[in-house]
């Protein structure tokens, strides 16, 4: 039986794996060094989209806001990227997949330098045909713009692919793309945040059933 869809595009943060505890930290590490202090629950607001833009944002300028990110970069590069955890079910979802000739591409708005030491370091690098994500200092750093360029690098039909996120950066941007989307339920998405995605999946599991059904 043909697969319903022959590319699924993952999220990494919240979707692949449990990275809050790296990123807050990493958070934590960078704000104090700005000389700023937010409640531990708010910063998962900065899991998700562009971190220059959540910076700029808490910092009130652009330039604040990339003084902190290479402070967020210092730790993360070094810590933060290994105090991370994969979800439950994730590397049978990945193997199911590509076991029943699924193309798995990696479609994170993270860095890929980092994304693809993540994917290493787990031994989840070997399910995946392509791994996309954001430039580590480049144009690229939306989940637009890296679902835009994932298409064209593996040439897959927009018709063909689902998207699987967590957060509505995810869904808005395969929305956007006209890329079905199945909102990761188990990620760090707040109450009817990714509702509007065209599946919602509670569990991995949920995902590989939707794919192959």
């Amino acid at each position: 039986m043909q697969p319903r869809y022959s590319h699924v595009f993952f999220d990494l943060d919240g979707t692949l794996t449990d990275s809050a505890p790296g990123i807050l930290n990493s958070c934590e590490y960078a704000l104090s060094h700005m000389g700023l202090t937010i409640p531990r629950s708010e910063l998962y607001a900065f899991i998700g989209p562009p971190l220059l833009d959540s910076f700029t944002k808490v910092t009130g300028s652009r330039e604040k806001g990339q003084e902190a990110l290479r402070y967020y970069r210092e730790y993360f590069s070094e810590k933060g990227l290994y105090e991370n955890s994969v979800y439950p079910g994730i590397e049978g979802l990945l193997a199911r997949l590509s076991e029943a000739g699924c193309r798995n591409v990696l479609a994170t708005a993270k860095p890929l330098v980092y994304a693809v030491r993540i994917l290493e370091y787990f031994g989840l690098d070997r399910y995946f045909a392509h791994m996309g994500g954001a430039d580590l200092n480049g144009p690229v750093r939306s989940k637009k713009g890296v679902l835009e360029r994932d298409l064209a690098e593996t040439g897959a039909n927009p018709g063909d692919v689902l998207m699987v996120g967590d957060r509505s950066d995810d869904v808005n941007a395969a929305l956007d793309l006209n890329l079905a989307c199945a909102a990761a339920g188990w990620g760090y998405a707040a109450p009817g945040e990714v509702d509007h995605a065209t599946f919602v999946c509670a569990r991995p599991a949920d995902v590989a059933d939707l794919v192959l059904s």
